[in-house]
């Protein structure tokens, strides 16, 4: 694991939601992708999966063999990255299931943040894998939907995720970073942290709370 990675691990999603704020850059966060696996936050670099209805689906080559959805995002990861998949079709279909969980697992993946339904999640929850996705479902992909590509731009909320952005997911929501901000993101992101701390060890020294809102919580954004 990289250090950006590690350091990004000990942060949480609020806290680099508001070092963008601070920044001045679009705030990249997808909310409503719920932790359904695992009460873990994951962080790392994004591999990219996107799906279609399956009779969009690009034409393979003549004598090319199919592949499964999700197969080729997997063997293109590293260990710690964290595969983003949109699946914003409609159609009530996993974008991720039980087999890809395990296969993910062996390959040292982080976790999955999904913008769709994704099934077999109790799968998932044995394996101690980390999953956040838009909905649950029972429902197979053969005959409804179908990778359109890996590793190019997808769509999750009304977030443009990037292959090799950062992700940060926790059970507030998922952050996104450009690779480009990461290190000026995570500077701020750690000031924002160290202050919270700082807050949290003055109301336990008994500082009113408003005290403590008021003198930093405010301005936290501004300095």
């Amino acid at each position: 694991m990289d250090d950006t990675v590690k350091r990004l691990n000990r942060l949480d999603c609020c806290a680099v939601s508001d070092a963008m704020d601070k920044l001045g850059l679009s705030t990249r966060v997808a909310s409503g992708l719920e932790q359904r696996a695992t009460h873990r936050r994951i962080a790392g670099r994004v591999v990219t999966l996107r799906l279609v209805p399956a009779d969009q689906a690009p034409l393979l080559p003549e004598g090319t063999p199919p592949r499964h959805l999700g197969t080729t995002a997997i063997e293109a990861a590293q260990a710690g990255d964290v595969v983003v998949v949109e699946q914003r079709t409609g159609i009530d279909a996993g974008c991720w299931g039980g087999i890809l969980t395990l296969a993910a697992k062996l390959r040292g993946i982080a976790g999955v943040v999904a913008d769709g339904p994704v099934r077999d999640i109790d799968e998932a929850r044995a394996y101690d894998f980390p999953i956040y996705c838009r909905t649950l479902t029972a429902r197979t992909a053969r005959g409804r939907v179908a990778e359109a590509f890996t590793n190019q731009p997808v769509t999750i909320g009304e977030v443009a995720v990037q292959p090799g952005d950062y992700v940060i997911a926790d059970a507030s929501g998922a952050a996104f970073i450009h690779a480009a901000d990461v290190q000026r993101v995570l500077d701020a992101a750690e000031a924002i942290a160290g202050r919270e701390a700082a807050m949290a060890k003055a109301l336990l020294a008994g500082t009113p709370v408003s005290a403590v809102m008021g003198a930093d919580y405010e301005h936290m954004l501004k300095d």
